[in-house]
């Protein structure tokens, strides 16, 4: 079993550093495939959809809905497919 991989909170580009969690779309235990849409984040310029990096599970979801979080900061946790 491989061990759960840190998800970082992306970089938004001109300037913008954090984002407000709108909506999670999946829950612990679920299955991504890359490409998936997995939340839906806001800036101060418009709201984003967060798409999953790589395929896995999700275990745990670190920024909860409503939370401000930045660019860089752990927004939720993997279980990498091999």
């Amino acid at each position: 079993m491989s061990d759960s991989i840190d998800i970082l909170v992306p970089e938004f580009g001109h300037g913008l550093t954090e984002a407000l969690v709108i909506e999670w779309l999946v829950s612990v235990g679920d299955t991504v495939e890359r490409g998936d849409v997995i939340a839906v984040l806001e800036t101060d310029k418009s709201s984003v959809d967060l798409l999953a990096e790589r395929p896995g599970t999700i275990t745990e979801i670190v920024a909860p809905t409503r939370s401000i979080t930045t660019s860089g900061a752990v927004l939720y946790k993997l279980d990498e497919r091999r």
